[in-house]
């Protein structure tokens, strides 16, 4: 299983306190109960290590009332 893990950058617009930052993380735990997950809520981004695509994702915090972009590097 964690030879399918990638890590992934993703700009997540929305983000405005602590509480949102831990919705954004809970939708992600939904997805990937195993991924690891750091939210720098200040620039809007999260890194994320999962075996879940990152189109999946972004779906689960859209839907969570979040935009999220994979960012490359």
């Amino acid at each position: 299983m964690d030879a399918r893990r990638v890590d992934l950058l993703m700009q997540v617009d929305g983000m405005t306190c602590d509480g949102c930052a831990e919705a954004v993380r809970k939708a992600i735990l939904r997805i990937d109960p195993e991924a690891h997950i750091a939210v720098d809520r200040d620039h809007g981004r999260v890194a994320i290590t999962t075996d879940a695509q990152a189109l999946t994702i972004a779906e689960a915090l859209d839907q969570a009332g979040y935009t999220a972009t994979a960012m490359s590097g």
